[in-house]
């Protein structure tokens, strides 16, 4: 007997390896894959602008680092005892404005530079709805709790959607034509928009996505389907947080084992469990620091830890104090 429907899923033509490097950009959703890539020691960057929800935010912050666009007095604005900009998240707010301005741009550098050498760029759709600054006419990132008099909601057309896609994948590929992408349409819901209002944003999401993969046709453009994992094949509230809206710890567990199965290669199987067993290692609390058994386990440790940076020089290990692993 089956109680649920399985996804089919085709696997990705071009998988990630340990030596790839990422780029992942995007709703909430895409700091619960990088979370999982980080614990695996891929090396991935996320959202360096903080959490973007929507397409055009995602792609104004590429157009700015990939045409060296530098931030400058006239994009920020000091509310609340901090400096703020429209483009990107609350996290990067400073009290100071030159430095404000300093951090911003050298991540516009860094970004450009993750563009130019990532091997895979993962990014996740949340939302079409879109706050527009009434002043200038343009979609903002985060309203920084400014008056709600000064935006107008509005929600993207699939055409729109499709535009800002097809212009994202040509800026990044005009830079970086090697590149692949994984596009996903987060599961998260936007009930704050409303139940009803929450489907269309999704379903504007879905049908641009899909038009622009139809339309170009290129197996270095693979769609994850994470959205779908979540509402059709577990599809029950006990995979959700409590807030009933974000996917919880088991949810997102499911998902990235389909995301492993799919998106990275075969060949990573060992070395991510080794990782893992590394992992785990590091997270115990013996009775005894002092114990032999406890100084022998942290040899072993070090010792497997040394084995594998042998092989892949870039993974590096947080060490905390009661380990002192040598």
């Amino acid at each position: 007997m089956q109680f649920s429907t399985k996804i089919q899923i085709q696997p990705n033509t071009f998988q990630i390896e340990y030596h790839s490097n990422l780029l992942l950009l995007g709703s909430c959703f895409a700091q619960n894959i990088a979370q999982q890539l980080d614990f695996y020691k891929f090396k991935s960057v996320c959202n360096p602008f903080g959490i973007i929800f929507n397409p055009i935010s995602i792609q104004n912050l590429l157009e700015r680092a990939i045409n060296n666009v530098e931030f400058t007095e006239n994009d920020v604005f000091f509310q609340n005892d901090c400096w703020h900009c429209y483009e990107i998240h609350s996290e990067l707010n400073h009290p100071n404005a030159m430095d404000f301005l300093k951090n911003c741009n050298q991540k516009l550098l860094d970004l450009k530079n993750q563009v130019q050498i990532a091997n895979h760029i993962v990014i996740t759709y949340g939302t079409s709805w879109v706050y527009q600054l009434k002043e200038t006419a343009t979609v903002v990132a985060n309203c920084h709790k400014m008056p709600q008099q000064l935006f107008e909601k509005i929600i993207l057309s699939i055409a729109d959607i499709a535009q800002s896609i097809h212009k994202t994948i040509e800026m990044i590929r005009f830079l970086n034509p090697n590149c692949n992408f994984i596009f996903t349409i987060s599961p998260v819901r936007h009930l704050k928009d409303g139940f009803i209002e929450n489907q269309i944003s999704k379903s504007h999401l879905i049908a641009a996505l899909h038009q622009v993969l139809f339309e170009t046709n290129n197996p270095k453009n693979y769609y994850f389907p994470a959205f779908e994992i979540l509402l059709d094949e577990l599809r029950d509230y006990r995979f959700y947080a409590n807030d009933m809206l974000h996917p919880n710890e088991l949810a997102i567990e499911y998902i990235w084992n389909h995301f492993v199965n799919t998106c990275i290669s075969k060949s990573c199987e060992k070395t991510m469990q080794q990782v893992y067993k590394i992992q785990k290692g590091l997270l115990h609390k013996p009775f005894n620091i002092n114990s032999e058994s406890h100084q022998n386990f942290l040899k072993k440790l070090s010792s497997e830890i040394k084995q594998l940076q042998t092989i892949y020089g870039f993974i590096d290990f947080e060490i905390t104090s009661n380990k002192k692993i040598v």
